[in-house]
């Protein structure tokens, strides 16, 4: 996780879940997410192609979330 751009994932976040992220800013979200390893493989492709999008993105923002709050705590016990 330490690669994660946590700033632009906050960013992005904060556009998905106020619903005026573009399309590429949600699949740049998602591919944030994919690379960190916060969601499966499966997650991503079914979100590339189209499945399912609204359930995924949806349980990718309570995940991305959690890595914000992790990476927060982190910071704090620093």
């Amino acid at each position: 996780m330490s690669g994660m751009n946590y700033q632009r994932l906050l960013f992005l976040s904060q556009k998905v879940k106020s619903g005026q992220a573009s399309k590429a800013e949600r699949d740049e979200y998602m591919e944030l997410l994919f690379h960190n390893n916060s969601i499966t493989t499966k997650q991503y492709q079914d979100y590339k192609a189209g499945r399912n999008t609204e359930d995924i993105v949806g349980a990718a923002l309570v995940i991305g979330g959690i890595v914000l709050l992790g990476y927060l705590l982190g910071k704090a016990t620093e």
